[in-house]
Order: structure tokens, then C-alpha cells, then sequence
């Protein structure tokens, strides 16, 4: 009988409780424990794993290796999903090994290249990946030249972090003053173009924003699965329009994902999106992590998260291909258990340096409920993202 197989995450997403939920339900039929670590004691994956731990608050980057690598030799973890502190973990995957656990993650190059979407989309630009106008900005003065010239060539501007994911910090620029129509209804991301640049000139430090027209739909999500070899087994894009959501196989998305997960080296899981610029697909935003959408996949009748673990352990499924595309659907919310008693908060403020043996408030570990729950060639590329990670362009730099 093959043994247990032993997967950690850490401070995930709440919507990776289908990712665990899919793991457990395996087609191999393989014995699933899940480990998780999150710094809010009432986030859902705690519930949702067999065992789960609070984080340490204040580690630097390095301190949370030495905390991840403990975790793992510890707990006897088998395969380690990372999202907190990805690049400096994939930094020292050979440790990991050493320990026994494989990272589900690509090569520190590949997180380092699309860690910065500037980067980023310099490196896709450099292969034929078509990307929208962007201008970087870090001042007043900076947005207001990119709003300008975006709006002459009548698009609407809006902004977003130069580094970050989730769509967080996005917002669209308008040219209205800020009224009563800005306080009526639910909060909007337009944002007036005055307030930021208010906001901005009184900002103790620059910002590092980058400026886009606003891209139309539909939003396709193209989840990939690549191996350790640089080849794709599984593609599929997963489309958004409204509220509407579907699945598509077209080549017009799924090719170049496929030129960007073989061509950086995105092993194990990514999820690359595309929006609309004017007739074409344009590049929105890589992510070296699994999407928190990923389980929709299931309604294709596949299981990515585990066809993923069994890469992360050597066990090559091969290339992939869904027997089926899912019905139009659209994603509600729903209950979710969590820990019958919240434990204390941790200790903050700890300094960088500090010992990453400290005690922390353990969870214990419940039993998961059961059953249903509510282009270019290779040496291009590796240029490509040589450049890219060596030197970013300067403030201000803009490309059409």
C-alpha cells in the first residue's frame, strides 16, 4: 500500500479549501494529510486541514526559511506549496530536498522575473507576447503625463502596484470630482483623479504604480501545468465575462500561456491571465503559484491540484488533456466551518534577527470532515529573462 502523502500550505487563500478538498479526493486514491500555517486563527484552511499552526509574526524573508525548513522536518512534509516568502524559499529548494520535501513552486528565476510586472512585461515583450501599453509611474507628476497620454489616445486610465497579485490596489481613473455619487451604492474601484494625485504628493514615500488603459472582456485565466523539463501537460483557460464563467481552448490563449510557462521555466502550477486590448488578447498578469480558481477545473473533469503533487513527487502524469469543458457557471459563496475556539493572537514586533524557534500557539488538529462540502526559442527566452532580471527600465519608461 503506498504511503500517506504529507502537503503543507501556508498562509494560502481561503479558496485553497477546494484545493485541499480536491487533493483528499484524489483518483489515485492515495492517503492525503494536509498540514497548514496561517497568521489569522480563524482563516478557513485552518479548519479545513487534518493539522494546522499559527505563524510567527516579523520574520524576515531568511528567518521564515529557517521556520519553513523546521516545519517540514518536523511535520515530515512530503510536498511544501508556497505562497508567503515564495522567492525566498525556491531560493533554497536544495535544503528542502535534503530535508525531503519537494517544493511545489518554480525556480527562484522564474518567481524573480514576474515578481515585477514592469520586468515582467518586459520579458514577455521580449519573446512575442503581445502586452498593453503601460507607463511606470512614481510621482505626481509621472501620473499625470501617463493619464494624459492614455486619454489622447481615448482610453480610460488605471492604475495598479507594480508588484503584487489578487487585484489588490487596482483602481480606475476618472476625471469627475468626488461627490455623492462616490458615497451611493457599493464602494467602486474609480477612483477621482485629483484625490490621487493629492494622495500622492503627500505620501511620505514614492509610489510604484503601474498605468494600463483599461483592458475590456472577456478575462481568461489560462492554468498550466509544466514539468521540470520546461513542457506543458495540462492548459486550459478559464474565461470571465460579468458574472458568466466558462472554459476555453483556443488556441488564441492558450498558446502563448504555453510560450511563457515553457519559456521561464514555470514548473508545477501558474496561472497566466489575458484581457482584451482592443482585438487582441494582451497579457495582464503571470502568477507562479496555483490560482485560487483552480479547483473550477474540476467541472472539465480533471484534478489539477493532485496531477501537480504527483509531478512535485516524480511521478510524471504525462501530458493532459480535459475529456470534457464544463458548463457556463458562475461562483457564489458559501459556508465554511472554522476552529470551534479562536487561540490568541501572536507576539508582534518581533525583530528580524530573532530566533525562529519561538512557541507558538499550536491548533490541534481536528479531522477533516468527509464527502461533499457546502514562440521564441528556448535560448531567447533564457535571455529574455536574463535581461530582465538583471535591469528593470527606468522610472517613468513607457512602450506602446
Amino acid at each position: 500500500m503506498a504511503s500517506c502523502v504529507r502537503v503543507w500550505l501556508n498562509r494560502t487563500y481561503a479558496e485553497n479549501v477546494f484545493f485541499m478538498d480536491q487533493l483528499r479526493r484524489n483518483p489515485s486514491d492515495r492517503a492525503v494529510e494536509i498540514h497548514a500555517t496561517h497568521g489569522d486563527p480563524d482563516s478557513p484552511v485552518l479548519a479545513a486541514a487534518d493539522t494546522a499552526e499559527l505563524e510567527p509574526e516579523g520574520l524576515s524573508p531568511a528567518a521564515y526559511v529557517e521556520y519553513a525548513l523546521a516545519q517540514c522536518a518536523r511535520r515530515g512534509i512530503d510536498v511544501f506549496v508556497p505562497r508567503l516568502h515564495q522567492g525566498a524559499i525556491v531560493a533554497h529548494r536544495t535544503e528542502f530536498e535534503a530535508a525531503g520535501t519537494a517544493l511545489l513552486a518554480p525556480p527562484p528565476e522564474a518567481v524573480a522575473v514576474f515578481h515585477d510586472k514592469v520586468i515582467a512585461y518586459e520579458a514577455v515583450q521580449a519573446i512575442g507576447v503581445p502586452v498593453p501599453p503601460w507607463w511606470r509611474v512614481r510621482s505626481a507628476d509621472e501620473l499625470v503625463r501617463a493619464v494624459d497620454e492614455l486619454e489622447a489616445l481615448g482610453h480610460r486610465a488605471c492604475f495598479k502596484p507594480a508588484s503584487g497579485a489578487g487585484g489588490v490596489g487596482y483602481r480606475v481613473i476618472t476625471r469627475t470630482s468626488f461627490s455623492l455619487t462616490q458615497l451611493n451604492g457599493f464602494p467602486s474601484p474609480h477612483v477621482p483623479l485629483e484625490l490621487v494625485l493629492e494622495a500622492v504628493r503627500q505620501a511620505e514615500e514614492p509610489v510604484d504604480w503601474l498605468v494600463m488603459p483599461v483592458l475590456g472582456q472577456p478575462e481568461v485565466s489560462v492554468d498550466c501545468l509544466t514539468g521540470p523539463d520546461n513542457r506543458v501537460r495540462l492548459a486550459v483557460g478559464r474565461t470571465k465575462n460579468g458574472r458568466r464563467r466558462g472554459f476555453t481552448l483556443h488556441e488564441q490563449w492558450l498558446e502563448p500561456a504555453r510560450w511563457i510557462a515553457e519559456g521561464f521555466g514555470l514548473h508545477h502550477l501558474s496561472n497566466i491571465q489575458f484581457r482584451m486590448f482592443g482585438e487582441r488578447p494582451v497579457l495582464m498578469d503571470v502568477n507562479t503559484r496555483p490560482a485560487g480558481g483552480l479547483h473550477q477545473l474540476s467541472l472539465c473533469g480533471v484534478n489539477v491540484p493532485w496531477a501537480a503533487v504527483r509531478l512535485a513527487l516524480g511521478d510524471d502524469p504525462g501530458e493532459m488533456a480535459p475529456p470534457f469543458l464544463g458548463q457556463d457557471y458562475s461562483v457564489v459563496s458559501g459556508p465554511r466551518p472554522l476552529r470551534p475556539v479562536s487561540v490568541p493572537q501572536q507576539r508582534t514586533g518581533l525583530p528580524a534577527d530573532s530566533p525562529v524557534d519561538v512557541p507558538t500557539p499550536a491548533l490541534s488538529g481536528v479531522p477533516a470532515p468527509s464527502g461533499p462540502r457546502t514562440a521564441a526559442g528556448s535560448d531567447q527566452v533564457r535571455t529574455a529573462a536574463a535581461d530582465a532580471v538583471a535591469g528593470g527600465p527606468a522610472w517613468g519608461t513607457h512602450h506602446r
